[in-house]
């Protein structure tokens, strides 16, 4: 059977709206982590997110190779969940053992607008590859509210992006100014709000 990158059929244009979603035993909402050559140009929003280990999950391992990019998730509204954003290429599943331990993912341009959530124990992880980190991950006016001391809620490594109007403060990985020439956001967000509008 083809699976992952052997398949190679990437998946792009998808757009995901007014949905509530929920899973007692993982997310309510996940990108990966087969994604069979890789996933792009993803339009999710006006979801509720309830009673979930993971609101929004983007996940992906070494070995998956391919993509997670261009994805805007925007006007979120999650309650009872553990974990609000998680994005992780430490994923260790494999459909098999035939795949390429070298084939690195790449998760860039991943935007997070009006994203409000209650009751929830960690606001987000965002754990890349020390080769292949996250770029250009961007979030904007995101409201995270934790059952416990806030200032522990986020967790990062091998990330980089930038945050405006966020709480509680994302960790120092994702608050590069929107200004700073390093910084995609600004453009990010524009195109994917002209996407959302057609």
């Amino acid at each position: 059977m083809n699976m992952g990158l052997s398949y190679n059929k990437p998946t792009s244009k998808v757009h995901v709206r007014k949905t509530r979603l929920q899973s007692s035993s993982v997310s309510g909402l996940a990108f990966g982590s087969e994604m069979s050559g890789g996933m792009s140009d993803e339009l999710a929003e006006h979801l509720h997110v309830y009673d979930s280990v993971n609101g929004i999950d983007l996940k992906t391992a070494k070995g998956r190779g391919a993509y997670i990019k261009d994805i805007f998730l925007s006007d979120v509204y999650m309650e009872n969940v553990q974990r609000g954003i998680k994005a992780t290429s430490q994923f260790t599943n494999h459909p098999d053992d035939k795949y390429d331990p070298n084939a690195l993912p790449v998760i860039a341009a991943i935007s997070f607008s009006g994203i409000v959530v209650i009751n929830i124990t960690t606001a987000g992880v965002f754990s890349g590859i020390d080769k292949s980190p996250f770029t250009s991950i961007c979030l904007s006016n995101v409201s995270l509210t934790a059952s416990y001391d806030p200032s522990s809620s986020w967790m990062c490594a091998y990330v980089e992006g930038s945050s405006v109007n966020v709480l509680p403060d994302p960790c120092p990985e994702l608050q590069v100014s929107w200004s700073s020439p390093s910084s995609d956001c600004f453009f990010l967000l524009n195109s994917n709000c002209q996407v959302a509008a057609l």
